[in-house]
């Protein structure tokens, strides 16, 4: 029983720290976090990279995590500022999607870039991030660096 026990709440805690590890926070005011990812930008002068996706999707979740180390991380923080929007399972902040063209119609994740006065600069309509888990690192970076050169010869 005491084996059971041990077991268990390692297990609880294991998922746990799991949880606190999701990519999108599913109980966000994403309308709120836009507008001041949007205030940001003008600040910055930086164009919006706003990212959407869900928690259960594994794209989504292989997408962060490249989007966190490495010269993707770099670049991001270089480029834009960046939100992350929470679609649920494609029934959360849909009027988000909506306001920038649907860019999730063809799979999540999906990004769009905006320009600091929420204008769409580039959206993603053809799932191109869909497949995010079978991109590799360089992959991932050398799409965001397509992206981001679209986003500077916008400013």
């Amino acid at each position: 029983m005491r084996k059971f026990l041990i077991l268990l709440s390692l297990l609880l805690a294991s998922a746990a720290a799991q949880a606190g590890d999701l990519p999108y926070n599913e109980k966000a005011d994403a309308k709120a976090e836009l507008q001041q990812t949007l205030a940001a930008a003008q600040q910055s002068h930086q164009p919006v990279l706003l990212i959407l996706g869900a928690n259960w999707c594994e794209d989504c979740r292989a997408l962060d995590a490249a989007l966190k180390t490495g010269k993707s991380a770099e670049l991001l923080a270089r480029e834009f500022k960046v939100v992350k929007v929470d679609v649920g399972n494609f029934d959360h902040n849909l009027d988000i999607d909506a306001v920038y063209g649907h860019p999730i119609a063809k799979g999540i994740p999906a990004a769009v870039v905006l320009s600091s006065d929420n204008q769409v600069i580039y959206a993603t309509r053809a799932g191109e991030l869909a497949d995010a888990r079978r991109m590799s690192e360089t992959g991932i970076y050398d799409f965001f660096e397509r992206v981001s050169k679209v986003g500077r010869d916008a400013k």
